[in-house]
């Protein structure tokens, strides 16, 4: 006698359901990963784009007098980062400040103290990142080198964070991985880290 018994048994449905739920979370994490890297591309574009739309602005200048009230005005930051410079924010969601500062300073701690009196650098700091993002943007180089304005980064939890290095004094380097790491992965920073990137 044949059994004509049409469907699925239950363990045929449970092998189904099971490689749909590999397949999912293999996708999820895959999605994750790409967004990730994504908001991390814009970050480091957006970076790059504002360095030099600042420094061209200001170029024949001699200083940046008036860059934290004219920037908005002027088109220097993207309109996805908000119109208003108390509230500009990153891919990651945290915030992004920039402040004048004298890029001279005999030290560290003079380079990350704001001055708007002479302020002969400017400091771009993203807050509000993930630790791996943290890492990688502490070890991108922005320019070696005295001709590339780029003086030094810093990483901390809060803006500015103290910079590596002065002019004359580690300039122009990033961060080594393993400081990075050491740095990134610190008390009141891992996963809520503020990067900011020194340039005259």
């Amino acid at each position: 006698m044949k059994n004509n018994e049409n469907g699925r048994s239950m363990v045929e449905m449970l092998g189904v359901l099971a490689i749909i739920g590999v397949l999912s979370a293999g996708g999820l994490a895959g999605y994750s990963k790409a967004m990730f890297k994504h908001k991390l591309n814009s970050t480091m574009d957006q970076i790059t784009m504002l360095v030099t739309n600042i420094r061209t602005m200001y170029g024949t200048q001699g200083n940046y007098s008036g860059l934290q009230t004219d920037a908005i005005n002027l088109g220097i930051i993207p309109s996805v980062m908000g119109t208003a410079m108390n509230a500009l924010t990153n891919p990651f969601k945290g915030g992004v400040t920039i402040t004048t500062v004298n890029a001279r300073g005999n030290s560290a701690a003079n380079l990350g103290a704001e001055n708007t009196e002479n302020p002969t650098g400017f400091v771009v700091s993203y807050s509000g990142l993930p630790t791996e993002a943290c890492i990688a943007l502490a070890t991108t180089d922005f320019g070696s080198g005295a001709g590339s304005g780029f003086i030094s980064v810093g990483v901390g939890a809060t803006h500015p964070a103290t910079p590596l290095g002065y002019i004359g004094s580690n300039e122009g380097k990033a961060y080594d991985m393993s400081a990075a790491i050491t740095a990134c992965n610190a008390n009141g920073v891992a996963d809520n880290a503020t990067v900011s990137w020194y340039f005259y």
